[in-house]
């Protein structure tokens, strides 16, 4: 039979029937009736060459009976399929009592062939991780392209190698030998090149197609362009093979989009300080010396240590150092207080203890736990036998030979309580970074027409009555970019944000300002220094007409227009030469 060009089969598995394209694998149409095959080396995207031999069935046509392996026989007209009688179980028991031999150690290898009644192998044990099934080489060169791994040797000297033998770039680190390696025998690292390099942040996300985040709207999954495979080496395309609507199309390229809005919420975020500013605390200099943000990954439960505390020699520390206010309230870097440095500190501290034997240290200027709760929060890490010292740390230095048992770090500094210079000896050090404001803050205060804040954040209309309003009608701030704030602090003004621009789109109407400028063309001699002075970028030239104009909307009667024009033609609306020298000769009248 034949369907669109296609011939169709029937065949029997396991007694049931089932019809197909000609040469579809076996284990893809058991999959379809939902027999599960076991195997170890089967990949959709490969080409399947039965390595592992653990997916052997029975095939039976007429009285002839062969044993074949699922992952790569064509299913053909007529023949009845066994995956797991007498004959199959036999054969398979056979299979992973070698397959066990080779590699005893190996968890996956090891329930498997508890399943088939395997509890000890006849053979010689070998004790090695590779079971030589080839699935990294081929979806190294079938899927990914890069052909960093190939074949070496023969019979039983067989293994997986670079080609050649020789190291090169062909590698592009994306680790798909690793997620399809069978017994987790590839895995990926990280390469500590130098002495006190940073780790690596994956907080965002772990794979090349990813939703920004839970709360997108539309909820749709982009692609990282940096991390994806094709656009490395022309590839893959996954992703693509796998999408039922079609909706995926490595040709886009990215467009700059316009929209026409009203109003603007400037929620831009902060920068975390840059501790290599700091040398005295040894951040990309000594080992084990993280930022609080690195101390989060490590703290995750889908991080690079599983969520437990350890160094990066893989040892769980004896003692380790929390810095608080590092960059900030220093007059050499910032002089402001971050705010939320206390508070997640003292949540490093509770997660240590609960999760290690270590020793935690505090250095602290001032506790600042201002919030709901908070100082209950204090009290409690007190309780836990938290070691809180009041003082400034001078510095962390590499510890002697004489002090290697007690920590592999010193930190030095004054404990203002006691009045005692003194040295702490530690596994491990965490810097509290300030917060700073972000990198392009300038130039989205001039796009915005907005101010900044001593501090480098953007300047609040009002630090009290009118938080999220700007000097520019329309456009409100929310977040850390108008200054540090924890995550509820952050949230109430997001709301009040929001509430302020819908406010305004119910009105029917908008208020202007009584007070503006204005420009008499008459006098304009077009020299454009009105536009260079106003902060509201409420002035533009008309070049047909040869003169300025303002804009009554946006202008806010500053009056910069008025003292700059050398002509005379600027002038504030209610505050004429003419009107004030009335209301001047009004009064003498009245004397």
């Amino acid at each position: 039979m034949e369907t669109h060009g296609k011939k169709i089969v029937k065949l029997k598995i396991d007694g049931q029937e089932i019809e197909a394209e000609r040469g579809t694998p076996i284990i893809k149409l058991a999959a379809r009736l939902g027999i599960k095959i076991p195997t170890l080396c089967h990949y959709d995207f490969v080409e399947p060459y039965g390595a592992c031999r653990v997916c052997t069935v029975q095939m039976v046509r007429g009285k002839r009976k062969r044993m074949v392996t699922a992952c790569n026989y064509p299913a053909q007209d007529g023949e009845e399929i066994f995956t797991n009688n007498e004959a199959v179980r036999w054969n398979r028991k056979l299979i992973l009592e070698m397959l066990l031999a080779r590699c005893p150690e190996i968890p996956v290898i090891q329930n498997l062939a508890k399943e088939y009644g395997v509890e000890e192998t006849r053979f010689e044990k070998l004790y090695e991780g590779c079971i030589g099934c080839g699935l990294c080489i081929r979806v190294c060169n079938e899927v990914v392209g890069a052909h960093a791994l190939g074949w070496t040797g023969r019979g039983i000297k067989k293994e997986v190698t670079v080609p050649f033998g020789v190291h090169k770039e062909f590698c592009i680190g994306c680790g798909a030998c690793a997620m399809v390696c069978p017994t987790e025998y590839i895995t990926i690292e990280p390469v500590w090149k130098e002495p006190g390099q940073p780790r690596e942040l994956f907080l965002g996300p772990t794979a090349a197609v990813y939703i920004p985040t839970y709360q997108a709207v539309p909820k749709i999954p982009v692609i990282d362009h940096d991390a994806c495979i094709h656009f490395k080496t022309g590839e893959c395309k996954v992703c693509e093979k796998v999408c039922e609507p079609e909706a995926i199309n490595h040709k886009q390229e990215p467009q700059t989009v316009e929209f026409d809005v009203g109003q603007i919420i400037v929620t831009t975020g902060f920068d975390l300080f840059d501790s290599r500013k700091m040398s005295q605390y040894g951040y990309g200099v000594l080992d084990n010396v993280y930022s609080g943000l690195e101390m989060e990954q490590i703290f995750n439960a889908s991080g690079p240590t599983g969520g437990k505390i350890l160094l990066k020699n893989g040892k769980e520390p004896r003692a380790i150092g929390i810095i608080h206010c590092v960059g900030s309230r220093d007059e050499n870097h910032h002089a402001y207080c971050s705010r939320v440095c206390c508070m997640y500190a003292l949540k490093f501290a509770h997660l240590i203890t609960d999760r290690s034997s270590a020793q935690v240290y505090e250095f602290y200027i001032d506790m600042r736990a201002f919030g709901k709760g908070y100082e209950e929060f204090y009290s409690r890490i007190l309780d836990e036998g938290v070691n809180i010292i009041r003082g400034k740390v001078a510095e962390v230095v590499k510890a002697g030979w004489a002090q290697q048992d007690e920590g592999v770090m010193l930190i030095r500094c004054e404990d203002t309580l006691i009045k005692k210079f003194r040295e702490i000896p530690v596994d491990m050090v965490i810097l509290c970074n300030a917060l700073s404001p972000t990198f392009d803050t300038d130039d989205i205060r001039r796009r915005f027409s907005m101010s900044c804040a001593p501090g480098g954040f953007f300047l609040e209309k009002h630090p009290k009555l009118d938080p999220t309003s700007t000097s520019t009608d329309g456009v409100y701030i929310a977040g850390c970019c108008q200054g540090p704030k924890d995550i509820p602090d952050t949230v109430a003004q997001a709301s009040a944000a929001a509430a302020r621009v819908l406010a305004y789109i119910f009105k029917a109407e908008v208020e202007i300002e009584p007070i503006t400028s204005a420009i008499e063309a008459e006098l304009c001699s077009g020299c454009r220094i009105c536009i260079g002075v106003c902060p509201y970028t409420a002035i533009k030239y008309l070049e047909a007409d040869k003169h300025s104009e303002i804009n009554d909307a946006l202008c806010k009667g500053c009056g910069s227009c008025v003292a700059a024009c050398p002509s005379g033609a600027a002038y504030q609306q209610h505050y004429r030469d003419s009107q004030l020298l009335a209301e001047v000769e009004g009064l003498l009248a009245r004397k």
